[in-house]
């Protein structure tokens, strides 16, 4: 398609505040607002105001979730800046995987390091630990009482990274309200900052705050938003230092994580849509991204290892497992359309949707039509306003493409939906809703009538957003309080079924009352054997429903439960003290036979340990002693 201006120059369309031809940036409205609402600095602040009372209640949290694998039990990060090299040229996952014996599990893997980084820059000032001792300090794990000064002082750090976590995002929001004025509505501040406020509000946006781990979120975004302002800086001042900042900027939103991948697309279509470029214009000016683009792709390909063999089955690494071709398909294109429900109307949010949470579909299901009409209807759009030369074009363009992101269509991401997996398509979501919502505003009479009803609107959902945030945000608290909520949210979900069994395993050893102790244990039990009819083959489970028959003195489930984690996975590095740990219940029960059964099993699987070798002669000699 031909574009008038081709000139290397700015076009009129930046330069000028009015535009009567094209809609792309919409006109001045009739209906004023006073001076100071369009002021960046005032918008700015409000922003900031914004962000601090939606999370300031985080900034109590302890960690959940994912912040186990990244930070807890990440030896890179433990150490400081001695882990930073490490940091840049492993897998996210790498020393999570490294304790269990094995090797990224994840399709794809993730090399996502530089939210990472940060993090061990934190943990040198919390007090980095030496490399000769961050295993023994990993291994000693955390408990619930968090009564060891260790873990005092960790849960304190913990409490510095979650300002930081509110820190880094109100800037990203501030830089976002910047990337709004200046390219998306560059004629319309209030247009911007409405937009800005519905993305900083948002109640799904929750997890990428509350949960630290999520950072890469938001500095992903942060630096996806400089690349375009920088990039559009040069192009409107043709410094060098600009372009290469914007280049700086695509690499560190790399490094961030993979969304980065979709400027490749978005890029010329601003240059195309704002700038008045020529298609030709636009790819050429894209070029040196693409560079960086490929640069960030060798990087990854050396650095990442290779994927474990048992990832393909297993269901909490690969959601569709169980699924044919065609109900893996039909299942993607249905759960595309959760995204946009949830958006709309954010509840209820929950951490995780795993199998069979969202349960697989067929194309006979009409969930699956209506979806795909609702995504071929919004494809249309990006063609039908394009041709108008319309913000409403790019919106949904970065909408979807973000999206494709994290559907499973293009990329196997390891997890059927998330909640914060749709933050980034959520800027184009804000982009519509701005606009239609600013549009709307201009069709009431009279002007103050108007202004009235947007500022109403808007505080409705202010406060809304904020009841439903703040609360969140609590459920966030740990994993305890995380997943014994989520649990009555996707109850079908076998991770969250299986965090919760482990949650009551734990606590049990803090519960003085032997009844309810007990009761404690036998839930967990009913749980693991609830994900075990989930995922037959399920490691975890098998594992921890071990610990607590051991815990209940039921010895020969016990071990029927080791042996199974022992035919799965051989290696896992928990078998020998759990196989000795049961030939001294049979020890204990006098049942010399069985109890030296399982100090050989696990003596065969470590030879190297002592406690179990002393034992077994005690064992043999008791059972000499009674011929």
């Amino acid at each position: 398609m031909a574009k008038k201006n081709k000139t290397g120059v700015l076009p009129a369309i930046i330069k000028q505040a009015t535009v009567d031809k094209a809609e792309n940036i919409p006109a001045v409205l009739k209906v004023t607002f006073p001076s100071w609402v369009n002021d960046f600095k005032i918008q700015a602040f409000v922003i900031c105001i914004l962000v601090f009372v939606f999370y300031f209640n985080t900034i109590g949290n302890d960690y959940a979730l994912d912040d186990t694998v990244v930070i807890v039990k990440n030896e890179f990060v433990q150490e400081g800046f001695a882990g930073i090299p490490d940091i840049l040229t492993k897998d996210a996952c790498y020393s999570y995987y490294r304790q269990l014996n094995t090797t990224n599990q994840l399709s794809g893997g993730r090399y996502r390091p530089l939210s990472i980084v940060t993090f061990a820059i934190e943990q040198q000032f919390f007090g980095a630990i030496p490399e000769s001792k961050v295993d023994s300090v990993i291994g000693y794990g955390m408990s619930y009482d968090m009564q060891s000064p260790y873990e005092k002082h960790f849960l304190q750090g913990m409490h510095i990274r979650h300002f930081f976590n509110v820190v880094w995002f109100a800037l990203s929001m501030v830089v976002l309200l910047f990337f709004l004025r200046y390219i998306i509505f560059k004629n319309d501040p209030v247009m911007a900052f409405i937009a800005a406020i519905l993305f900083t509000i948002h109640p799904l946006h929750t997890e990428v705050v509350a949960n630290i781990k999520s950072r890469d979120e938001i500095m992903s975004l942060l630096f996806i938003c400089l690349t375009f302002i920088c990039t559009f800086k040069y192009l409107e001042e043709k410094k060098k230092w600009l372009l290469a900042a914007a280049l700086c900027s695509y690499f560190l939103a790399f490094l961030s994580k993979e969304y980065a991948i979709t400027l490749i697309v978005l890029l010329p279509f601003s240059f195309y849509l704002f700038l008045n470029y020529s298609f030709r214009k636009s790819v050429i000016a894209v070029l040196p991204f693409v560079a960086i683009a490929m640069l960030y792709l060798f990087i990854r390909y050396q650095t990442l290892g290779p994927r474990g063999e048992l990832s393909d089955n297993d269901i909490q690494i690969n959601p569709y497992a169980y699924a044919s071709g065609a109900e893996k398909i039909a299942t993607e294109i249905a759960t595309s359309l959760n995204y946009l429900r949830l958006l709309i109307f954010p509840y209820p949010l929950s951490s995780d949707y795993s199998y069979p949470q969202i349960p697989y579909k067929d194309f006979s299901d009409q969930v699956v039509w209506l979806s795909l009409a609702v995504h071929l209807l919004l494809v249309g759009g990006v063609f039908y306003f394009l041709k108008k030369e319309h913000v409403l074009s790019f919106g949904i363009a970065f909408y979807l493409l973000n999206l494709l992101m994290v559907n499973n269509f293009i990329f196997d991401i390891g997890a059927t939906m998330g909640d914060r997996l749709i933050y980034h398509a959520s800027v184009g979501f804000v982009i519509a809703v701005a606009y239609l919502l600013y549009k709307g505003m201009e069709k009431v009479k009279p002007g103050n009538m108007a202004k009235a009803s947007l500022a109403g609107l808007m505080l409705l959902l202010i406060v809304l957003s904020g009841f439903k945030t703040i609360q969140r945000n609590k459920d966030w608290k740990n994993d305890e309080t995380l997943f014994f909520h989520d649990v009555n949210v996707s109850p079908n979900s076998f991770l969250v079924n299986a965090n919760v069994a482990c949650m009551l395993v734990n606590k049990s050893d803090f519960e003085k009352d032997e009844r309810k102790r007990n009761e404690q244990l036998h839930r967990g039990i009913i749980l693991f054997t609830k994900v075990l009819g989930m995922q037959k083959d399920y490691v975890l489970a098998y594992m921890n429903r071990s610990v607590a028959y051991y815990k209940l003195q039921q010895a020969d489930s016990m071990v029927a439960d080791l042996d199974q984690v022992r035919r799965i996975y051989p290696i896992h590095p928990q078998l020998p003290e759990m196989y000795y740990r049961a030939g001294m219940l049979y020890y204990a029960d006098k049942q010399y036979a069985k109890a030296g059964a399982e100090l050989q099993a696990a003596l065969k699987l470590d030879p190297r340990f002592t406690d179990a070798q002393k034992a077994l002669n005690e064992v043999n000699a008791a059972a000499q002693s009674l011929k």
